[in-house]
């Protein structure tokens, strides 16, 4: 199978671990979102200050759910050890107390770009798609097996080389972002990859049958299939210029004098 083919074969006699993991490598370089015109143009400086604003409005409901969608999954875990594993995601994005953790990292961000705090985490003007791709995400953690809910997490396998470009690109090109507008990608070239070992040593674990071991690189696909819809409803409605009714219009929700 080629590194880009995106078409998944069926699995009918179990692979080992080091197989499956290979295959798993397979799927994030052919189909996470570091190959998505939206992230490229986003990193190469090609994006006007309402498309970045539109992207980090969007993304913040992503944000913000993701300590919603650890927890659903924290609840389902029979074993001590795994809810303690699993609970320091909870803390990484929710913080230890008010004014820490990632999601306040995203809105110093959004505040960076000159966006209202209250229209950003109320997400009345996040694109439709955006809304409903995330809710898919947290369903899916819900109600699919435990083994499915976890492996639909290592998309975080392919996020550090994706994050450490977007920062570095956008400091390059972009005059109204500083480092401290993109704190949020700092902790997270750390916690991604400590995630994505533990979430991929339980997979190893538990994927031992053919059946088992397929619906974990459906579970990845489905969550490259997340990602990557997010940025084309922004590649649609931004850059493209079909904006649905009731999107942020790119002028609303601005702080008083921050430059459109």
């Amino acid at each position: 199978m080629s590194s880009f083919d995106t078409h998944l074969s069926d699995v009918t006699e179990p692979m080992s671990a080091e197989a499956l993991e290979a295959r798993l490598q397979e799927i994030g370089e052919a189909r996470y979102h570091h190959r998505h015109p939206f992230q490229l143009a986003l990193q190469n400086g090609e994006l006007n200050r309402c498309q970045v604003r539109a992207w980090a409005l969007n993304r913040y409901y992503y944000q913000a759910m993701i300590p919603i969608k650890d927890a659903t999954l924290m609840a389902r875990l029979d074993d001590p050890d795994w809810r303690r594993e699993w609970r320091s995601r909870l803390v990484d994005h929710d913080g230890e107390a008010p004014g820490e953790g990632g999601i306040e990292r995203w809105l110093k961000l959004t505040d960076g770009l000159g966006l209202e705090r209250e229209m950003v985490r109320s997400t009345r003007f996040i694109l439709p798609t955006t809304r409903f791709a995330v809710e898919a995400y947290t369903h899916f953690v819900r109600d699919r097996t435990l083994l499915e809910a976890v492996a639909s997490s290592l998309t975080e396998l392919f996020s550090p080389k994706v994050i450490g470009t977007r920062v570095s690109g956008m400091l390059a090109h972009y005059d109204f972002v500083s480092e401290e507008t993109l704190d949020y990608f700092r902790p997270r070239l750390t916690q991604a990859p400590h995630d994505a070992e533990r979430a991929l040593a339980y997979v190893r674990e538990h994927a031992r049958r053919a059946d088992q071991q397929q619906a974990v690189l459906e579970a990845l696909i489905f969550k490259c299939d997340v990602l990557w819809t997010m940025l084309d409803a922004l590649q649609h409605a931004y850059v493209e210029g079909h904006r649905p009714p009731g999107a942020w219009n790119g002028e609303s929700g601005l702080v008083t004098g921050a430059t459109p």
